[in-house]
């Protein structure tokens, strides 16, 4: 039971003329025996708040970025109607900063047996698990004197997916995709593709396409066509470990990393690629194996989606470890990860042998654009010193990568902008040379 802003001032006005006029106890009684037997009445009308049955309905997983309903039902079982206030709790990054009051709090007439919903809308900033707190309810009565106070745990989560914002450039991936298979006019050959069929030769055409057997029966000049091999296994690396928190922008380096994984994999999956993902640092933090075409990308996503980064530094060789065993054949691997110097050398360099004599891989990164900017910058000395910085470590990122370039591995070092779509485009360059 609590006593409402109305009761208070009212008491207060009540007692005021008591106080001056007389100073007995007699007289401020007299005075507030009225007050006090409308708040009795007042308390005794409002519906209890424990007798409420709430449920809950609405959106279980949302985007990042995008709204999410949440439909709260309330059933009012007494037999006096309810007049509340309700507040429907969530963690804050559940809301955009400021709008949480707004979007949180509602007000409920609900007559006697009857129910009312009320629907909260999220909007999430971070991606991951949001579960509902507490329902907290304020019951009055209906002169608004007093009211019953009290709380429900309603249980619920939304689950945040990342945005996959790249998902744009899948179109003309897959225009170029179409073009190695043969789909359009271009036709293409490379050491380890599939012969597709014969036609004849057009000016520009490789002549080592000319099959001089089918020319002989035949007038015109044959060529074969070719199209990439179809159900290679690529295994998607994420680093989860400690140069994966570093920001760049307003996200860390895994949430680009992810972005540019899901563009790969839905690329990778159109081509009739089986597409698999591991997260590491010391230890697993996810792994998705032996998924269709069609549920690869909904099962990386949600897999991605409560992906954290750790503080703690990168297990290099339980990373291989565990990826050759991820992948006993011969696979594409896309490793995720930094170019920073010190975790390549002295984490990364020694045990990458035992990925290459067996795998392909692909190491992507995740480039700081600020960096660029400091290195243009001119105009004082603040300035200059920021590009020299700037200009240095650039140079140790080339020198990084020009080492992993040395032991076979093909490198995309782009900023989270460019990274998917330059990813994207260094698988589909493995696939036309046959590398895959």
């Amino acid at each position: 039971m609590a006593l409402t802003g109305r009761a208070a001032l009212l008491a207060a006005l009540g007692s005021l003329p008591v106080g001056i006029w007389d100073p007995g106890w007699t007289g401020l009684l007299a005075v507030n025996a009225p007050l006090a037997v409308a708040c009795a009445c007042d308390f005794a009308l409002a519906a209890p708040v424990r007798r409420l049955g709430l449920t809950r309905s609405g959106d279980t997983s949302v985007r990042l970025g995008e709204p999410a309903d949440v439909t709260l039902t309330v059933t009012n079982p007494s037999n006096r109607p309810l007049r509340a206030h309700l507040r429907d709790a969530w963690p804050p990054s559940s809301w955009l900063p400021g709008t949480e009051i707004e979007a949180s709090r509602h007000r409920l007439t609900i007559p006697p047996g009857e129910r009312r919903r009320v629907t909260t809308r999220l909007r999430p900033t971070r991606r991951g698990d949001r579960p509902a707190d507490r329902v907290t309810i304020r019951s009055y009565g209906p002169l608004g004197l007093f009211s019953r106070h009290g709380t429900h745990q309603v249980p619920w989560t939304v689950r945040v997916l990342p945005p996959f914002t790249s998902r744009k450039h899948l179109p003309s991936k897959l225009a170029r995709l179409r073009e190695l298979d043969g789909r359009t006019s271009v036709l293409t050959r490379g050491e380890g593709t599939e012969f597709d069929s014969l036609r004849e030769y057009v000016p520009g055409d490789d002549t080592r396409s000319i099959d001089w057997r089918a020319t002989a029966r035949q007038s015109s000049v044959a060529v074969r066509t070719w199209r990439p091999e179809r159900d290679r296994h690529i295994l998607v690396v994420l680093d989860t470990g400690r140069t994966s928190a570093g920001r760049v922008g307003d996200a860390p380096r895994l949430d680009a990393s992810m972005d540019a994984a899901l563009l790969l994999a839905a690329l990778a999956s159109r081509a009739g690629d089986r597409v698999d993902l591991l997260a590491y640092d010391r230890r697993v933090r996810t792994l998705v194996q032996g998924r269709t075409a069609k549920d690869v990308l909904p099962s990386l996503v949600n897999a991605m989606a409560t992906l954290e980064p750790e503080l703690l530094e990168t297990d290099a060789r339980g990373l291989t470890a565990t990826a050759l065993r991820t992948a006993p054949r011969r696979s594409l691997i896309v490793l995720l990860t930094t170019l920073d110097a010190a975790p390549v050398e002295e984490g990364l360099l020694p045990v990458l042998s035992q990925l290459t004599q067996r795998h392909t891989v692909l190491l992507a990164s995740v480039a700081d654009p600020y960096v660029s900017r400091m290195a243009g910058s001119r105009g004082n000395t603040d300035a200059v010193y920021e590009a020299a910085a700037a200009a240095q470590a650039q140079s140790e990122r080339d020198r990084t990568a020009e080492q992993l370039r040395r032991h076979g591995v093909t490198v995309v070092d782009a900023t989270p902008d460019d990274l998917p779509s330059a990813l994207a485009d260094a698988y589909l360059a493995l696939k036309t040379a046959g590398r895959l």
